[in-house]
């Protein structure tokens, strides 16, 4: 144990904080890993074939995942630099076919996940899954389950049916639950002469869907502000998906940090949605004036999300996942830099004595509150940091890039886009 902790471990201890209970909670509280920044979101389906519905990557940093044993690879070398409990989230077009065959994605079955599950198993991960609305053919005029064609319409309604039924054999396989997350790119690039229509064809889908029950499967709707291509209107809007959630048993209300006005923060919405959900799904990304999915820093916003879930006792209803793809940097890394600044930011919260500051707002001292809560922001927190990597064993923040480095040029250099 090092000096530099002991001596932080007082000075919090002051505060009546305990930095050993703060750790094991971190290591504790589990982060879903979305597989999907180690190939630019281009899955298995289509090698080579540009994204489409609202999805975009940018850059072209050499060592690109361009099959599922390097993704996995990639991936393992990710979070062997990771602490605490990790998941993976997986797309559908992240399925793994048997050479020569292929299924559409209305007939996708667990059997194509197979190599996932072994792959979960092996590292001990649990596997969270989203139907994948996007960068296919059956996406007419920018919709899918709010289409007038019932072709369309149908197609994806048996998408989402079957993969609901690939999270509940995740969850039988891994004995533990997988959140299931509707999102789709419909809406429309101008001014729609029918706002309603499309909302109502939706919620019709989303009710053939879900009719199922399934063991262990979480089911969520994601919403989103707008996208490109459909900046005018979006179907599944924040007020939709958030109205259907609240009278539908069962269904949740995903927030993505990126998905609504920029003067707004899914932070403040957090104690709001505790109000009436007993779980809160949650993707972590980080907008740059748009949904732009960058990496995720440790910005303000990113240490109020998490002080919101610490301070309301609700680490155990959130459901963590992170959701950014950034091709302009080393892909490795990026997963590594957003998943421990994740964790630095639910460090930062736990390391904060919240009764004592809540008891000041409750009591009129203002003056003081801001005083303390301004004292915290240069607590040693660094040193406890340090300390809980560690004991898990990946490396502190001067430590893992160097193993990343060295696997860029023994492995990903090497591989050709």
């Amino acid at each position: 144990m090092n000096s530099a902790y002991e001596l932080a471990k007082v000075k919090y201890r002051e505060l009546e904080v305990d930095t050993e209970t703060a750790m094991k909670t971190l290591s504790e509280t589990p982060i879903s890993i979305h597989c999907w920044q180690g190939d630019d979101v281009s899955g298995f389906e289509n090698a080579g074939e540009a994204l489409s519905g609202g999805i975009q990557a940018t850059g072209n940093y050499p060592g690109k995942a361009r099959t599922p044993a390097e993704l996995m690879a990639d991936f393992e070398k990710a979070i062997s630099l990771i602490g605490g409990r990790k998941r993976i989230n997986l797309h559908a077009c992240y399925a793994i076919f048997p050479p020569g065959e292929k299924a559409d994605r209305d007939a996708l079955e667990p059997e194509h996940f197979k190599k996932w599950v072994a792959f979960a198993r092996k590292n001990d991960l649990g596997i969270d899954f989203n139907p994948t609305f996007f960068s296919h053919p059956m996406v007419r005029g920018g919709l899918t389950l709010s289409s007038p064609n019932e072709d369309v319409r149908a197609f994806w309604v048996r998408h989402g049916i079957a993969c609901r039924r690939i999270a509940a054999y995740f969850a039988k396989e891994l004995n533990t639950h997988s959140l299931c997350n509707v999102w789709i790119p419909d809406g429309f690039k101008d001014v729609p002469a029918d706002r309603f229509t499309p909302r109502k064809t939706l919620q019709k889908s989303l009710d053939e869907i879900f009719a199922e029950k399934l063991d262990g499967v979480i089911d969520c709707v994601e919403s989103k502000l707008f996208g490109v291509g459909v900046e005018a209107y979006t179907v599944g809007s924040s007020e939709f998906y958030l109205g259907y959630a609240a009278s539908h048993e069962g269904v949740y209300d995903l927030m993505d940090s990126g998905h609504y006005h920029p003067t707004e923060v899914i932070s403040d919405k957090i104690p709001a949605m505790l109000c009436h959900f007993d779980r809160i799904p949650l993707h972590v990304t980080r907008p740059i004036r748009w949904d732009s999915d960058h990496v995720v820093r440790l910005d303000d916003e990113l240490k109020e999300i998490a002080t919101e879930l610490v301070r309301n006792g609700a680490l155990q209803k959130a459901l963590i996942g992170l959701d950014f793809f950034d091709a302009s940097v080393n892909r490795v890394a990026a997963w590594i830099i957003g998943a421990r600044n994740m964790q630095k930011a639910l460090l930062f919260a736990l390391l904060t004595p919240h009764k004592q500051l809540a008891a000041l707002q409750r009591d009129g001292r203002w003056t003081e509150l801001m005083a303390r809560q301004e004292a915290m922001k240069v607590m040693p927190v660094g040193a406890v940091w340090d300390e809980f990597c560690r004991r898990e064993g990946v490396g502190d923040d001067g430590e893992w890039l160097e193993t990343v480095m060295r696997y860029e040029k023994d492995v990903l250099r090497k591989r050709t886009n």
